[in-house]
């Protein structure tokens, strides 16, 4: 997978934003904070994908697709947050 458009995370920072407001969550960041650091985890996943894949066990690793592995990835995330 590659890097995200500028366009993809401009509109990712905006969902963001929105989604801290609807849910009230209160922060100190601007717009320009919150937009470097979907930047940087936008650079993280991209620069720790090969070692994500390279994580999996077989025959997971070759027999899902880069989304498949992801959404996975997207998963297991989403809980831990849950459960913090």
């Amino acid at each position: 997978m590659a890097l995200l458009s500028d366009q993809d995370r401009a509109e990712l920072s905006a969902a963001l934003i929105r989604e801290l407001s609807e849910l009230r969550e209160t922060h100190t960041l601007t717009k320009a904070d919150l937009r470097a650091a979907v930047n940087a985890a936008d650079a993280w996943a991209e620069a720790n994908a090969a070692s994500y894949n390279t994580a999996l066990p077989q025959p997971a690793r070759n027999a899902l697709t880069s989304g498949q592995k992801a959404r996975i990835l997207m998963f297991v995330i989403r809980q831990r947050f849950i459960r913090s």
